[in-house]
């Protein structure tokens, strides 16, 4: 009977893990799976120490807030090892909340395993020491990050992207549009503000304003504003109450079948850039912190691209607005370039099916399974 301890901290990795939580429930039934993450991962049959809710936020200063509930939630987690040993903990990206798990899963000699890598390559290469000294084995899923981790002498795989299987919808385009009181053939477009409400906080207003500027070029545009689970109302108030020029329709849940309607997304940086691209929808890439945070963190940076989807391709194909660059007239202006620019639209597209091509083919949350218990049963046997 397997016994694994998961750790994911935001909703993106909350997906992840159910779906590498319910791999490992097919390959062993009588799995014990437990730890920290949200709905899905509880849905998928895991047992939750602690859920991830209010601990997600984007930046070092907006992290200081919720140091408390952090701590505690570590102590929950600690003090369950300490009652029954796990025969592994997979860390779920989460880096700054998980380097410590692992630390502490090492002094009970737990083996961990790290599920989809934090991004050591664009910031703080520093870490690479660290997880060479806390991580058994790495699960990457993306095709760069191999090289990163071998370099090193980090035991490392990749799996592919988990999305490849995850973003799919079975609603028809106009049978979903006429359902929220589009019209089918319009231009629409998808806006996704990301998932912390911090992020949500700085980006949605930014989206919101541009659709003003978007409508002024191309009237008939309407606008599926895609909200992430677990968020409070209050960020959500003027879009729900949109009274400008126009449509806009707020849906929760369902950012794949937005996704897979609309003609241009903007979104925020970081899963749902992959999430489009594997639906092949041109995009513009969006990235606001707090000033502060931005000034701090900029020091540390080792890339020139903030977007995945870049980072994959190995170039720019999709534009990314970043800090002050990211205002609602950039906005508008990338959007509108989509819309009336039909070679445009053909190009990205184009350039976004490599990048999907790039991410690996179907089975990734079966391959990490397999992998999380090659590594569970040789801790158990030990």
């Amino acid at each position: 009977m397997p016994k694994v301890l998961i750790s994911c901290g935001e909703t993106s990795g909350d997906m992840y893990a159910a779906a590498l939580t319910t791999e490992l429930m097919r390959l062993a039934p009588s799995a014990r799976v437990t730890g920290l993450g949200g709905d899905r991962l509880a849905a998928a049959g895991a047992r939750l120490v602690s859920h991830y809710r209010g601990l997600s936020v984007t930046g070092l200063v907006e992290a200081l807030a919720v140091l408390p509930r952090s701590w505690t939630i570590y102590r929950a987690l600690v003090a369950a090892m300490r009652r029954d040993r796990p025969d592994v903990v997979v860390a779920v990206d989460f880096p700054d909340f998980n380097f410590r798990l692992a630390a502490a899963a090492r002094r009970f000699g737990v083996p961990v395993v790290y599920y989809v890598s934090p991004q050591v390559w664009a910031w703080r290469r520093g870490r690479l020491r660290t997880l060479a000294r806390l991580v058994d084995l790495m699960l990457v899923i993306f095709p760069f990050e191999e090289a990163v981790y071998r370099e090193v002498g980090i035991p490392v795989e990749f799996v592919g992207h988990p999305l490849i299987e995850l973003a799919r919808t079975g609603t028809p385009r106009a049978a979903w549009l006429s359902e929220l009181g589009f019209a089918p053939d319009a231009p629409t477009v998808a806006l996704l503000p990301g998932s912390r409400a911090n992020e949500v906080g700085q980006l949605l207003p930014l989206l919101l304003d541009a659709v003003r500027a978007i409508v002024e070029q191309v009237p008939a545009a309407q606008f599926i504003v895609a909200r992430a689970p677990g968020l409070d109302d209050g960020l959500f108030e003027r879009a729900e109450a949109w009274e400008g020029p126009g449509r806009v329709s707020v849906v929760e849940g369902r950012t794949d079948d937005a996704l897979s309607v609309a003609d241009v997304v903007a979104t925020a940086s970081g899963t749902a850039t992959i999430q489009a691209a594997i639906h092949g929808r041109p995009m513009v890439i969006i990235y606001r912190v707090a000033p502060l945070t931005y000034a701090l963190g900029k020091r540390f940076v080792h890339v020139d691209t903030y977007g995945m989807v870049n980072l994959v391709a190995g170039e720019s194909v999709v534009p990314e607005l970043i800090q002050d660059q990211c205002t609602p007239g950039a906005i508008a202006a990338e959007v509108v370039g989509y819309l009336t620019n039909d070679e445009r639209m053909r190009q990205t597209r184009a350039s976004l099916d490599e990048v999907r091509t790039r991410l690996g083919g179907a089975g990734a949350s079966r391959r990490a399974a397999e992998a999380v218990l090659a590594v569970a049963n040789r801790s158990a046997t030990s």
